[in-house]
C-alpha cells in the first residue's frame, strides 16, 4: 500500500495539481472577463494557444524560457486591449449584447485559429522541457517541472487575488463590475478598466499556454479541448468568482487525475461534465458569488 501511494498515487496527484494550476489561470481570465464585462469570451482558448505559439516562436530565436514567462503575457496584453476596444466595445451597449458578444468572440477565435494554422502549419510541435529530472520527497520521485508549475502558478493566482481584493486598482475593478454607472460618476474610467481587465484575462490564458507547452504538444486547435475544462471550472465554481474558480479547478483536475488510475482515461471527461451538470441542477449559481459582489 505504501509503495502504491509513493510511486502511483502521489505522482498522479502532483500531475493533477500542475494541470489544475494551468486550468485555474485560464479560468481566472474567463471569470474576470465575465464578472466585469458580463461577456462570455469564446475566443479565450485561442489566446491560450496564441501564448503557446508565441513562446514557441520566441524560443526558437533563442529567448530563454524564464524570459518567456514575462514576455508572452506582456505581448498579449496590447492584443487583448485592442480586441476589447476595437470589437467588443462596438457591440457592448446593444440590446442583445450577450448573444452578439458571444458570436463576435466565437468568430474572432476562428479567425485567430486559422491565422495560427496559416503561420505555423497544422502539424504539432513539442517544445523541450526547461527543467528536467526529478526530486525525491518522502521516498516519492516527482518531476521538477511540474513542481515548478505548481509553485509559479500558485504565486500568480495568489497575486491576482491580492490585486483584485486588496488594492485600489482591484477596488475600481470590483466597483465597475458591481455598478458601472455609479463607478463612472465617482471618476472611475470604466471603459479603460473594462479593456484592461479583458487584456489581463487573456494574458493569463497566454501564460497558461507557455507553462503547458513543454508538457503537451502545441498545435492550432489546442485551445478547444482545454477551454471546455476551463468553462466547466467557472460553472462549478460560480461565474465571476475567483475563489470559486480556484476551488473548482483544483477539485475537478484531481477527480480527473485520480479517476484515470482506476478507469479508462476516456471516461474522466464525462465524469467532470457530469459533476458540472449536477452542480447546475443542485446549485445553478455555482459554489461562490460574482466578482462584483465579493
Amino acid at each position: 500500500m505504501l509503495e502504491y501511494a509513493q510511486f502511483v498515487l502521489a505522482p498522479q496527484i502532483v500531475t493533477g495539481l500542475a494541470l489544475g494550476v494551468a486550468v485555474i489561470l485560464v479560468a481566472l481570465g474567463l471569470t474576470i472577463i465575465f464578472g466585469l464585462l458580463d461577456v462570455i469570451n469564446m475566443s479565450h482558448g485561442e489566446f491560450y494557444a496564441l501564448g503557446a505559439f508565441i513562446a514557441l516562436a520566441l524560443g526558437q530565436v533563442g529567448l530563454p524560457f524564464w524570459l518567456l514567462l514575462v514576455a508572452v503575457p506582456v505581448l498579449i496584453l496590447p492584443i487583448g486591449y485592442a480586441v476589447e476596444r476595437g470589437l467588443i466595445q462596438r457591440v457592448f451597449h446593444s440590446e442583445d449584447r450577450h448573444v452578439t458578444t458571444l458570436l463576435l468572440t466565437f468568430g474572432f477565435g476562428l479567425v485567430l485559429e486559422d491565422a495560427l494554422r496559416l503561420t505555423f502549419g497544422p502539424n504539432p510541435f513539442k517544445p523541450e522541457t526547461p527543467i528536467r529530472g526529478t526530486i525525491e520527497i518522502l521516498g516519492t520521485y516527482l518531476p521538477l517541472y511540474r513542481l515548478f508549475m505548481i509553485v509559479v502558478g500558485g504565486l500568480i493566482i495568489a497575486g491576482t487575488a491580492l490585486v483584485v481584493y486588496r488594492t485600489r486598482l482591484g477596488a475600481m475593478v470590483r466597483a465597475a463590475a458591481f455598478d458601472r454607472n455609479m463607478a463612472a460618476s465617482l471618476g472611475v474610467p470604466v471603459e479603460r478598466v473594462y479593456a484592461g481587465a479583458f487584456a489581463f484575462g487573456v494574458a493569463l490564458a497566454g501564460l497558461a499556454g507557455v507553462l503547458l507547452a513543454p508538457i503537451y504538444s502545441v498545435f492550432p486547435t489546442m485551445g478547444r479541448d482545454f477551454i471546455l475544462m476551463a468553462f466547466t471550472v467557472i460553472i462549478v465554481g460560480g461565474m465571476g468568482s475567483i475563489g470559486g474558480a480556484v476551488i473548482a479547478g483544483l477539485f475537478l483536475t484531481q477527480v480527473q487525475a485520480i479517476a484515470s488510475l482506476y478507469i479508462s482515461p476516456v471516461w474522466t471527461d464525462p465524469i467532470v461534465f457530469a459533476i458540472m451538470v449536477l452542480m447546475l441542477m443542485v446549485r445553478p449559481q455555482g459554489l461562490r458569488g460574482r466578482l462584483g459582489h465579493a
